[in-house]
């Protein structure tokens, strides 16, 4: 059986997690810190984590392949509410870094013992959802239940309910690898003023460095949109 810890990551384990786990497809679910990887540190983020109580299972700073590990994969984290809890395993990885700068634009040192991790816990790789949108148009992205029923991998932006915007557009076949199947990237929502459309979440105040997102999930900073920005 795969090692419900990384074994390339330092443990820094959180005092409560999501709960047991429901079941279903194996995924894993994407987020970014909104921090800058050249200077902050994955444990940094990782203990900001721990004190707002909203531990993921996994940090990961891209420029210099740390990993710190905050839960066992075997229970749910804490970045999500209830949907957190669904599949086999629902692994949430932080990456330092912004979603206005994908991280896939990094060296990504470290990707492959990750990705060999996820493999062996069953996460498919593909994208069900499509590749991630940018910011601010992921504020809009579809979240739909079939594509996360199918498992895989997800951007937050994609989560069911998660109203997220992170990790921005990534480059999935950076993640996955070359050979990963591209479904067509996802058109947003009707935005403010179309039919259909809803406003963005709004961003919440600064905590300890790290904007928090939308209730009830916060800890991790929320991407502030580009038309908010002076």
């Amino acid at each position: 059986m795969a090692d419900a810890w990384l074994p390339e990551a330092g443990r820094l384990p959180a005092r409560t997690d999501g709960g047991a786990l429901g079941g279903g497809a194996p995924r894993a679910v994407w987020f970014s810190s909104e921090s800058d990887a050249r200077t902050i540190s994955a444990r940094s983020v990782a203990a900001d984590l721990a004190r707002a109580d909203r531990a993921p299972h996994l940090v990961w700073n891209p420029w210099s392949g740390e990993f710190v590990q905050l839960l066992p994969i075997v229970r749910a984290a804490r970045m999500l509410d209830a949907v957190g809890r669904e599949g086999r395993v629902c692994a949430q990885i932080v990456v330092v870094g912004q979603a206005r700068d994908p991280f896939t634009g990094t060296p990504l040192n470290g990707l492959d013992p990750l990705m060999a991790w996820l493999d062996a816990w069953g996460v498919a790789r593909r994208w069900p959802a499509g590749p991630p949108l940018p910011t601010p148009q992921s504020y809009q992205a579809r979240r739909d239940r079939r594509g996360w029923a199918r498992g895989g991998h997800f951007g937050a932006s994609q989560v069911p309910g998660a109203g997220r915007p992170d990790p921005g557009g990534i480059d999935i076949r950076r993640v996955t690898g070359p050979d990963t199947p591209v479904a067509p990237i996802p058109r947003p929502r009707p935005s403010v003023g179309q039919p259909g459309g809803s406003p963005p979440a709004p961003a919440s105040p600064l905590h300890n460095g790290i904007l928090p997102p939308s209730p009830p999930v916060l800890g991790v900073p929320v991407p502030e949109p580009a038309n908010a920005r002076s």
